[in-house]
């Protein structure tokens, strides 16, 4: 008995170190200000509850001939150096230490170049925004992450913030029947227009109104731009993306009862929060459909641009973007 009750104990205690062992995370693409931030967020002194089990170990700086990367990626690589975490040459180097990957790579044209040897390792993937350089790309990269079982999403850190998630659950607008969405929106060379920076208000638009959108029409002048996409059930959001003037981020829903604005903006910690939740369950807080929906309502901004405003389909983006992507596997 003494000694069943000895094994037990060592048991107990195995169980609880295995518990407190915090999962080794990697990054890939030092060139954003998001990676010094999270670092600072997942491996600093106040790291506490889920960013507490987090930590960064390694990193591979990356980098592209994109503008925002070529003059950031030597700083924020001795940004990263300072903090203690180990920078690598190669992103197998980084696979063969780390058990998750953040890939936080600016240009999302190398995105899926990437994020191929992550998926057929086996690591669970967060892809910062934008998940990729194009539609096919990203189903392409969601669909190897389901053919190999790997835990992967991918998000606008607008989705989590408190002041957006309070309106989406805000009881007394009722069924939410419409929303407008508006933020920075500048553009990156080699993509379309809206995913470099106008995913974070296409996201929140998404986060207010869920999939489903069928058709999309956008109006670009000089400083802004509109789009509107109707949804199955007649639903209308629309998104304004601003490149002059003051920039704010911001959202109204309209709802059956109500109508209501957003009320305040919120750093990355929330987002911070559920990569490690995600990290920790495997269990994605944002599904691949509605991110591939998001980038195909964007992809659709562009194809509606070039047929002067007219509105496109969604269904149609679609198809011809995962017969692209099935090339790409």
């Amino acid at each position: 008995m003494i000694a069943i009750l000895g094994l037990l104990c060592i048991s107990s205690n195995e169980a609880r170190a295995q518990d407190t062992t915090p999962i080794r995370a990697g990054m890939i693409g030092l060139d954003t200000s998001h990676v010094p931030a999270f670092a600072k967020l997942f491996n600093g002194p106040k790291a506490v509850g889920d960013l507490a089990g987090i930590k960064i170990v390694a990193a591979y700086p990356g980098g592209t001939d994109f503008g925002p990367s070529k003059t950031r990626v030597a700083k924020f690589t001795e940004d990263i150096r300072g903090m203690g975490i180990e920078i690598v040459d190669t992103i197998p180097k980084l696979l063969e230490k780390v058990d998750v990957v953040f890939l936080e790579s600016v240009d999302g044209r190398i995105h899926l170049q990437e994020a191929i040897p992550v998926i057929k390792a086996g690591k669970p993937l967060f892809i910062d925004k934008p998940a990729a350089g194009s539609l096919a790309d990203v189903i392409a990269i969601f669909d190897l992450a389901k053919q190999n079982k790997v835990p992967c999403f991918s998000s606008s850190s607008v989705r989590f913030g408190a002041g957006l998630q309070e309106l989406k659950k805000n009881e007394s607008l009722g069924e939410i029947a419409g929303a407008d969405t508006w933020g920075p929106c500048s553009y990156q060379e080699g993509t379309p227009d809206l995913f470099f920076y106008g995913i974070h208000g296409v996201e929140a638009l998404y986060t207010l109104m869920g999939t489903g959108c069928e058709t999309v029409a956008r109006t670009q002048a000089t400083d802004a731009d509109v789009v509107t996409g109707v949804w199955k059930n007649g639903r209308v959001g629309t998104y304004r993306g601003l490149r002059k003037n003051k920039a704010d981020f911001g959202a109204v829903a309209f709802g059956t009862k109500g109508i209501a604005p957003m009320l305040k903006g919120d750093g990355y910690e929330p987002m911070c929060r559920e990569i490690a939740k995600f990290f920790k369950t495997k269990v994605a807080p944002v599904s691949p459909e509605e991110t591939i929906e998001i980038f195909a309502f964007m992809e659709a901004a562009d194809e509606s641009k070039r047929n002067d405003g007219k509105p496109v389909a969604i269904k149609d983006v679609m198809a011809k973007a995962k017969a692209q992507a099935a090339g790409k596997k």
